[in-house]
């Protein structure tokens, strides 16, 4: 999927790569470490979503792997495969490592709620929604779509029998061990400390960005327009959010007050910086964890 993001969007990648070369050099290294940074974060919301110690170097190398992984399939089921790869190679039972991934995928949204208030109460130049707040009926379509999904997952369970030993058996696993991470503080502070930080590293990365290409908007809108498209289309299962993520960024950075040119190009040159530029050693590390048999 994401070969055919590239063959189909050549032309923005050449731009973007293009405007990278003409950015300014010192806010495009802060872009640099703060994606580095939102690796570890990633590696330490990993860590306290399981009981069990990992080894922290081979975590952070599966982690970069895993985001290299996450460009080939939707809805992060890249990076979820090779971390549950990884957790097994690391002598973790299948019920544990797969509760693990759930209590990953449950806390990362309910975390991001609370820093979206946040920055819309702390930051009064967040305030600017104009016309990006849903709608009533795009609110009563979402609440009806949650409603039937979980519907139908209720329904599917009373029917098809087969369905409900594991599924028991991963929630019993699953509630123990969320009952046993919260009695850790050290495990509490990783997973929601470490799920509340990353997207505002990863806001960090786009206004760095930005800011190289002379974005007129402050650090708090920038990031607060990914939390609002972040949170918009998070449903929408697309190859490391690729497409959806990036249309309603621009959307929410253009009703901010920035030009939609120049909002184009700094989501453009994000995608180059994050996804473009480490996806080879992102893949070959992904082979030599392979190679190794770590994963």
């Amino acid at each position: 999927m994401i070969g055919t993001w590239a063959a189909l969007d050549r032309r923005a990648l050449r731009d973007g790569a293009a405007r990278l070369g003409d950015a300014d050099p010192w806010w495009l290294l802060a872009g640099v470490f703060f994606t580095l940074l939102g690796w570890v974060v990633a590696g330490c919301v990993r860590q306290g979503a399981l009981p069990d110690r990992l080894p922290p170097g081979l975590l952070l190398a599966s982690q970069f792997a895993a985001g290299a992984a996450n460009l080939l399939l939707p809805a992060n089921i890249g990076a979820h495969a090779v971390t549950l790869r990884f957790l097994q190679r690391q002598g973790i039972p299948l019920a544990r490592a797969t509760a693990s991934l759930a209590l990953y995928s449950l806390v990362k949204p309910v975390a991001r709620m609370p820093v979206l208030i946040a920055f819309l109460v702390a930051f009064e130049d967040t305030r600017r929604l104009g016309g990006i707040a849903p709608d009533r009926w795009t609110l009563l379509l979402a609440a009806g779509s949650v409603t039937v999904g979980l519907a139908t997952a209720f329904l599917l369970l009373a029917v098809v029998r087969p369905l409900r030993r594991p599924v028991v058996g991963f929630l019993r696993t699953a509630l123990t061990d969320v009952r046993l991470l919260h009695t850790r503080p050290s495990r509490v502070l990783a997973l929601w400390g470490g799920s509340a930080a990353a997207p505002v590293l990863q806001g960090s990365v786009i206004a760095s960005v930005g800011f190289s290409l002379g974005l007129p908007l402050s650090w708090a809108q920038v990031v607060f327009a990914l939390l609002i498209a972040s949170t918009a289309v998070a449903a929408v299962p697309a190859p490391g959010g690729i497409g959806p993520v990036d249309a309603a960024l621009v959307f929410t950075m253009v009703a901010l007050g920035a030009p939609m040119g120049l909002s184009t190009a700094t989501v453009i040159c994000y995608r180059v910086l994050t996804v473009w530029i480490p996806l080879l050693p992102g893949t070959l590390v992904l082979s030599a964890l392979v190679h190794r048999k770590v994963l």
